[in-house]
């Protein structure tokens, strides 16, 4: 049977794309909260379908090398890798290392992750980054809420919480849209380096009931909470980058289930290809994310992994 890994299941997209790949095969539910991943698993039991939780916060390089490993324990037939968890902070904040919270979850967390599997999925294997459209300064809806695009420096900088100057007014907007630019633009360069897999990015749409903004402020989450939901189904047919938690996850499923043997492609809200900035789609830019992310995760000293325990 086939086994997908999800970063991020518990919650928005992530849940939505677990509940459907779990008709398809085992999900392996890679996130940081033990008692959601209990929950969540108890769910697919219930459902008769088959869940391995496996504990990783995707800022912490450490952990991220032993959620691999035991990832790589599990002996599962990978058919898919979703990389999909992620923030957005309204005030930065700091991880044990003192990176940029959001550059290390979004980007440098995912981008271990992947590096560390990659050697052993099979040929064929799918590999998906949720990036966003954010990261674009030319996309029209970003421009009207205030995003200036992605405003990368280079990795060191990033992870300082350092960013081109110039960019949006909004809180905490140059951080994720930095953040997706470098995931965007660490997919493609994949896919041209991994050619025995298929490495693929999607923008999953404005999806306004997702715990994205998890650190917004009371009344907004609870706009976020009850009243979004009922009214973003009303809007969808109006406004085409409108989505849902649902609707992304089944555009995800079916790029992850895909056999068609696609790489290389940046997927829309639809799962139709769309093009990414102009910067992001330039192979030496994004060489240059790719090798400047290799530099900088080498420089972190990490401990010896100890050998699993053998019955």
């Amino acid at each position: 049977m086939k086994a997908f890994i999800i970063t991020g299941p518990t919650s928005g997209i992530g849940r939505a794309a677990t509940l459907e790949l779990a008709r398809h095969g085992t999900v392996v539910l890679v996130g940081r909260d033990r008692g959601k991943l209990d929950e969540l698993q108890k769910l697919l039991e219930r459902r008769r379908q088959h869940a391995v939780s496996v504990m990783c916060d995707l800022s912490d390089p450490a952990s991220v090398r032993r959620a691999a490993a035991e990832i790589v324990a599990l002996q599962l037939p990978i058919a898919g890798l979703l990389n999909n968890a992620g923030i957005m902070q309204m005030r930065a904040t700091r991880n044990a290392l003192g990176w940029d919270m959001s550059f290390a979850t979004n980007h440098l967390g995912p981008f271990a992750l992947t590096e560390a599997l990659a050697p052993h999925l099979p040929d064929g294997a799918n590999v998906l980054f949720v990036a966003s459209a954010v990261e674009n300064p030319e996309h029209k809806p970003a421009k009207t809420f205030g995003v200036r695009g992605g405003r990368y420096r280079s990795a060191e900088a990033s992870a300082r919480g350092e960013w081109v100057p110039g960019g949006s007014k909004q809180p905490g907007a140059d951080a994720y849209a930095t953040t997706k630019q470098a995931t965007l633009a660490a997919a493609l360069a994949f896919a041209r380096e991994l050619p025995r897999l298929r490495v693929n990015a999607v923008e999953p749409g404005v999806n306004p009931a997702t715990a994205l903004g998890r650190d917004a402020g009371a009344i907004a989450r609870f706009l976020s909470s009850y009243l979004v939901p009922l009214l973003v189904p009303l809007l969808m047919p109006f406004i085409k980058v409108l989505s849902t938690p649902k609707r992304a996850g089944r555009v995800i499923a079916r790029i992850l289930l895909d056999t068609s043997g696609a790489t290389g492609v940046y997927y829309d809200e639809r799962g139709q290809p769309m093009l990414g900035s102009d910067e992001v789609r330039d192979p030496a830019f994004q060489d240059r994310v790719v090798t400047e992310t290799r530099a900088f995760l080498a420089k972190v000293s990490l401990p010896a992994l100890r050998s699993p325990a053998r019955a």
